[in-house]
């Protein structure tokens, strides 16, 4: 487990584990700067060593931490702490999604519509913003407890190359793509596939394609048919069938082209279920079937373990501005689809063996010939290369005087050149010409990243770089920079409440903002076709070219639930169970003397009552007495209270034991007068309320958490002073 004093002494304090992934472990920490809690994802120690890997890690966290949308789980800070890489990111409280649908089983059309269509939402626009996710999945996917569906991982699941196939991939490769299968490129219609099969998931409760290894299950997803999920629920409407089926397509060309196409389809079915409006293009007009060669499955095989040979991320030629040198282009169709051929007659298909055959024996002799003559090639030019290093070196050409000795910095300077190091040059305030010709001067290419708005620099310099000015790096290494598009002029968001669909547009993108629209929510006070409220809300302040959310009612609910009891139960299993009946849930809290912390004191619907699927209901949380204690590790509570009475009790949290992980088994005393008593054992989460009696007339006392092993015996004792008790 990570030391939490790496990082108490700077800007994060780490407060306990929250869980562990194949790669990284995840913390709750405290951001001491900005005052909040945040999650800080850290590399495990088996992939800090490896320097390619980082470099990837941070360069796609990086770019993630430019995405803000809430359909997405905000990166707020990318950096390493004594060779520690993490990535501190938005602390959601709630599950993902993989626990949400087992814990339902599946879900209804309409709850895995609207998560489909926040899930979309999010990745569009990391599309927009040319960030390809590689590793949809509910695993990472994470429901909040107001009902927000919110995708996470973004640069990691790039950094990891999560389109191989192998053992640490075993959950990925059940949503992976065809394309990302076989080694070849990914892009986003390769999200469009992991997100269909994510719906498939939420609906029928299981995943397409299994088997006992990643290798099967990935050969599956390249061979097999889809199973409609028509077959395990026979009222599946077919607008919906149709869209997953379209979406998890072998061809990628067959899917949809983008989220935004995607998304018009979602949210069509919620208002036309049974329309024929979902278009799945032929993929070949004379109706002929298609197969996998040998070669083809064995190129799969060896494609797994050379990523390094299939790069690429969007199909499509780049701006000549984006990337110095270009990067490689999209393969051609022959390429991307190795061995994806038509299944021929026999004797033809003996034809073309021999043919194939003759045809390699001629490349074969051919590519010999070239071998031979690029090796000779290099061999001269090393040769020569060693001759005119001894001819410097011997008579110091380029020193101060013929037949002198190398100075020390001189011998610096060749080791550097050997090395094909350079230093990346100050790019700040430059116009991108004089910045592209500055790095090209020193050997060094470019990455246009983006634009952004910069009270510092005028529009059309450069605002940012990715690499710092001073940083040695290796000759023709590419660094990014950002241009500047001059200050962003703050605008207040207006209050577009009961305002008509097509006019609240116009109202937004008329101030130079952009719409985006969810359709999927209903009111009983908002007539249909109206907004119901914005994200950001009225007043809001934001800048030219941010989003706008419009959220448009559909209208009043045909369908009624009863309001479940949720009075006295944790504010999360109320959250679900209310979550679980359609209602959208608010949390508000209060103190309360006689309601523990983070149960719930009451409801704005009474229990029992009748009210439209997606009505909104209020619960208020307890955050204990006012004068509750919290305490940490061997620190003191407050002043005794002053006297006595028949019934006395304390309110404090216990926060965790430094050496606590999630999980560890526990037990609390407590000690007044001399007397220890048990209060607690078994796996306690923390922090702890420690709500109990004491004894009457006694102020104070003493708690001892024992952190015990697996046969109860006592491993380590934290305690706890200066808990106060107050007469009831």
């Amino acid at each position: 487990m990570l030391n939490a004093g790496d990082f108490l002494q700077n800007r994060y304090e780490i407060i306990n584990c929250i869980g562990s992934g194949g790669m990284a472990d995840v913390f709750r920490a405290r951001d001491h700067k900005l005052n909040r809690f945040v999650a800080i994802k850290v590399l495990k120690a088996e992939f800090r060593s490896d320097k390619e890997f980082v470099s990837k890690f941070r360069v796609e966290a990086q770019a993630a931490a430019g995405l803000a949308h809430p359909n997405i789980v905000n990166v707020y800070d990318v950096g390493d702490e004594n060779g520690i890489y993490f990535i501190v990111m938005e602390l959601v409280e709630g599950i993902t999604l993989k626990t949400y649908i087992l814990s339902k089983g599946k879900l209804s059309v309409r709850e895995a519509t609207g998560i489909s269509l926040q899930v979309a939402s999010g990745l569009e626009a990391a599309h927009n913003n040319r960030i390809i996710h590689r590793d949809v999945k509910p695993q990472n996917i994470i429901i909040s407890t107001d009902g927000t569906a919110k995708v996470a991982d973004f640069g990691i699941a790039r950094a990891a190359s999560s389109d191989t196939i192998n053992s640490n991939v075993m959950g990925s490769v059940h949503y992976s793509a065809p394309e990302q299968s076989r080694g070849g490129i990914s892009d986003a219609k390769s999200d469009i596939y992991s997100l269909g099969i994510t719906m498939y998931e939420m609906l029928t409760g299981r995943v397409p394609f299994d088997g006992d290894s990643t290798v099967e299950v990935a050969l599956k997803h390249l061979q097999e048919e889809i199973i409609s999920p028509r077959e395990y629920l026979p009222d599946l409407p077919r607008a919906i069938e149709q869209i997953i089926l379209k979406c998890t397509q072998k061809s990628p060309d067959r899917r949809y082209q983008s989220m935004s196409l995607l998304i018009r389809d979602l949210k069509e079915s919620l208002v036309n279920p049974n329309g024929d409006f979902v278009r799945i293009t032929s993929e070949n007009p004379n109706g002929a079937t298609h197969m996998y060669s040998r070669e083809a499955l064995e190129e799969i095989n060896r494609r797994s373990q050379d990523t390094d040979s299939w790069p690429g991320l969007f199909d499509g030629s780049y701006d000549s501005r984006m990337n110095y040198p270009p990067e490689d282009e999209p393969l051609d169709e022959e390429e991307y689809y190795p061995g994806y051929e038509e299944e021929y007659d026999p004797d033809d298909l003996v034809e073309d063996d021999r043919n194939a055959r003759r045809s390699r024996k001629k490349e074969k002799g051919s590519s010999s010939e070239k071998i031979v003559t690029v090796i000779s090639i290099l061999v001269a030019a090393a040769i020569g290369g060693l001759i005119l290093y001894l001819i410097i070196h011997t008579f110091d050409v380029f020193g101060p005087g013929r037949g002198g000795s190398m100075t020390e910095g001189a011998g610096s300077q060749g080791l550097d050149a050997a090395l094909e190091r350079v230093l990346v040059p100050d790019l700040l305030g430059k116009s991108e010409n004089e910045a592209q010709a500055l790095l090209k001067e020193n050997g060094l290419g470019y990455k246009y990243l983006g634009e952004t708005s910069s009270n510092e620099y005028a529009a059309g310099q450069i605002a940012e770089q990715d690499t710092d000015p001073g940083t040695s790096v290796e000759k023709n290494t590419r660094i990014g920079y950002t241009l500047s598009i001059g200050s962003a002029e703050a605008l207040t968001v207006p209050d577009l409440t009961n305002k008509l669909q097509a006019d609240a547009e116009q109202a937004v993108t008329s101030m130079g903002l952009l719409v985006s629209v969810d359709n999927t929510r209903y009111s009983d006070t908002i007539e249909s076709g109206h907004v119901i409220t914005t994200n950001p809300g009225a007043g809001s302040t934001v800048h030219e070219g941010d989003t706008i959310f419009l959220y448009i009612s559909q209208g009043q609910d045909a369908q009624s639930v009863k309001v479940p009891d949720t009075q006295g139960k944790y504010k999360d299993d109320a959250v679900t169970m209310l979550t679980n009946s359609g209602l959208y849930v608010y949390v508000a809290s209060a103190p309360s003397d006689t309601v523990p912390q983070n149960l719930v004191i009451s409801q704005d619907k009474p229990p029992g009552s009748t009210v439209k699927t997606g009505s909104s209901i209020t619960i208020t949380v307890s955050t204990g007495p006012e004068n509750a204690v919290v305490l940490n590790p061997d620190q003191a509570g407050g002043t005794p209270a002053a006297h006595a009475d028949s019934t006395w009790m304390c309110y404090a949290q216990l926060q965790a034991p430094s050496d606590y992980t999630e999980g560890s088994r526990t037990r609390i005393t407590l000690l007044q007068n001399g007397n220890e008593t048990t209060v607690y054992e078994g796996t306690a989460p923390f922090p702890y309320l420690l709500n109990v009696e004491g004894i009457p007339g006694v102020a104070t006392g003493t708690a001892y958490v024992y952190l015990l092993d697996e046969y109860g015996n006592i491993q380590s004792t934290t305690r706890y002073d200066g808990i106060e008790f107050y007469e009831q």
